[in-house]
């Protein structure tokens, strides 16, 4: 018969188990958008929580997660979170309409050929992925769901919280 203990011991092995098997985030340098000329890489935000996420001007998802993305970078910035948005449209015309009805308060990177997407596996837009402060890739999810905001959140909350 388990006990209650030999419940819990089971759950934290099994979180345990599952921070060892993370993966590491692919790497990458892109263009932000706001300055051709800067090139911003993954590396850059070591120690902070990033919510990656890739969308394109014709996604209409994208539009909603934009506001909450937006919120979710005003709140926990100062926690040591950030919040890098991929484009993947050739045009930088049709970032720019997107961007000034759905502006955005956080870093966005150009992708245009779309090799990081290649390298990150995307299969729907809008995708994103949670890596954690050691850049480790801890949750992808893809397309972005009204219902699930605060699971979204609390996964961040989770990763923000966790030990150096």
């Amino acid at each position: 018969m388990r006990t209650k203990s030999h419940i819990l011991i089971f759950i934290s092995l099994f979180f345990v188990g599952g921070m060892a098997n993370a993966s590491a985030a692919k790497d990458f340098t892109l263009a932000d958008f706001h300055s051709a000329t800067q090139l911003v890489s993954l590396n850059d935000f070591e120690g902070k929580v990033v919510y990656l996420d890739f969308w394109a001007s014709w996604c209409k998802p994208c539009r909603t997660s934009f506001g909450w993305m937006n919120e979710m970078q005003t709140k926990y910035a100062e926690k040591g979170f950030e919040v890098i948005s991929i484009n993947l449209d050739n045009d930088k015309a049709l970032i720019t309409t997107f961007l000034e009805r759905y502006p955005a308060n956080f870093r966005i990177l150009l992708d245009p050929e779309g090799s990081v997407a290649k390298d990150y596996k995307l299969v729907g837009m809008p995708s994103s992925y949670l890596i954690d402060k050691h850049g480790n890739l801890r949750k992808t999810h893809t397309g972005f769901f009204i219902k699930n905001k605060k699971q979204y959140e609390d996964e961040i909350i989770s990763l923000l919280s966790e030990l150096e």
